[in-house]
C-alpha cells in the first residue's frame, strides 16, 4: 500500500472524528472545499484522501503555470484527477486558473472545455494589475470587453467565471467597489466574487461589512481565511487566531448564502512528501474546519 496513504488513513481514524461536531454534520448545507496548493508535489490520490478524511466535499486546485497542473497538460492530466477526487465522494469545487482573457496564450477554451466536461461548474480568475503611473478610470474601463468576453465564453460552455479580491496597492479588485461596477452589469450566474475576507479585511479595515454588504448578491464563492500584521505586513495564520472577524460568518449565512466555501491554508509551509510536515498539515486541516464550522454555526 502507498506509504503516504496508509499515513492519511492511520492519522484519521483518530482526528476525522473531531473535524466537524455531528451537530454539524447535520445542519452543514453549503459545500465545503480547500485550496490545495501547499499540497503541490502530491499524488491526485493523496490529495483527495486527505480532503476526504477531513471532511471536505471538494477541493479547490491551482490548474495553471506552476500548478498541480500546467495548462498545456490539462486534456490529459485534469481528467486523472477528477477521476482520483470522484473515488474518494470529491469533486474540484473550484478551479483556480491562469485565465484572464480569451487568448490562445493562455488556452483558454481549451482548458475551460475540458474541465466544463468533466462537471467543473466555476474557477478562479487570474487577476488584473493597474499600472500607477496611468489614469486608473481607464485601465478599469479597459478590461471591460476583455471580461465580456470571457463572459460570453463561459455561458456558452456552461462554467462560471469568478474574481477575487485581493489586497495590494496596484491589483484590480483591491477596493472591491472597482470590479463591483463592472460585475453588476452581469447575472451573479455569469460572474461573480470569490469573495475574500481576509483581503477585504486587510483593505476596508473597520469598513469590510460595508464592501461584502455591497457584493452579497454576486458571491460565487466565499474564501475563508485569516491573518496577523507583523509590522506593515500581512502574515496569513490558522483561522480565528487573526484580524479576520468570526462575525462574518454569521453574516454571511443570514443572507441565505448557498454556494460553495472554500478554507484556505496559506500559512502551511514545508514539503507534502514528508511524513511529518503532512501530519501537521493534517492537523491544521482539521484545527481550521472546527474553527470555520464555529464562525458558520454549524457546531
Amino acid at each position: 500500500m502507498n506509504t503516504r496513504r496508509s499515513f492519511l488513513q492511520t492519522l484519521s481514524a483518530t482526528a476525522l472524528a473531531s473535524a466537524l461536531p455531528a451537530t454539524a454534520a447535520e445542519t452543514k448545507k453549503n459545500t465545503v472545499c480547500f485550496f490545495t496548493k501547499h499540497l503541490i508535489g502530491l499524488s491526485y490520490d493523496d490529495i483527495a484522501s486527505l480532503g476526504a478524511e477531513a471532511g471536505y466535499n471538494g477541493v479547490e486546485s491551482p490548474i495553471r503555470p506552476k500548478g498541480h497542473i500546467e495548462p498545456e497538460k490539462v486534456v490529459d492530466e485534469l481528467p486523472k484527477y477528477i477521476e482520483a477526487l470522484k473515488k474518494q465522494g470529491l469533486e474540484m469545487t473550484i478551479m483556480t486558473s491562469g485565465i484572464n482573457e480569451v487568448s490562445k496564450e493562455q488556452r483558454t477554451e481549451e482548458v475551460l472545455r475540458t474541465a466544463a466536461k468533466l462537471g467543473v461548474k466555476r474557477f478562479r480568475m487570474n487577476y488584473y494589475k493597474y499600472d500607477l503611473k496611468q489614469p486608473i478610470w481607464d485601465q478599469l474601463q479597459a478590461v471591460r470587453p476583455r471580461i465580456k468576453d470571457l463572459v460570453a465564453l463561459c455561458k456558452e460552455i456552461g462554467i462560471q467565471p469568478m474574481f477575487q479580491n485581493h489586497s495590494g496597492k496596484d491589483y484590480f479588485g483591491a477596493p472591491v467597489w472597482d470590479i463591483y461596477s463592472i460585475m453588476r452589469e452581469y447575472p451573479a450566474a455569469d460572474f461573480s466574487f470569490a469573495y475574500d475576507i481576509l483581503h477585504s479585511t486587510c483593505e476596508g479595515g473597520l469598513s469590510w461589512p460595508l464592501e461584502f454588504n455591497l457584493v452579497k448578491d454576486h458571491i460565487g464563492a466565499a474564501y475563508f481565511k485569516d491573518f496577523k500584521w507583523n509590522g506593515r505586513k500581512l502574515v496569513t495564520c490558522p483561522l480565528g487566531e487573526g484580524q479576520v472577524d468570526p462575525k462574518y460568518g454569521e453574516m454571511l449565512m443570514k443572507t441565505g448564502y448557498s454556494g460553495p466555501i472554500s478554507l484556505h491554508l496559506e500559512y502551511l509551509e514545508g514539503n507534502p512528501k514528508d511524513a511529518a510536515v503532512l501530519k501537521g498539515f493534517r492537523e491544521a486541516h482539521v484545527r481550521d474546519m472546527k474553527t470555520l464550522s464555529g464562525w458558520l454555526g454549524w457546531a
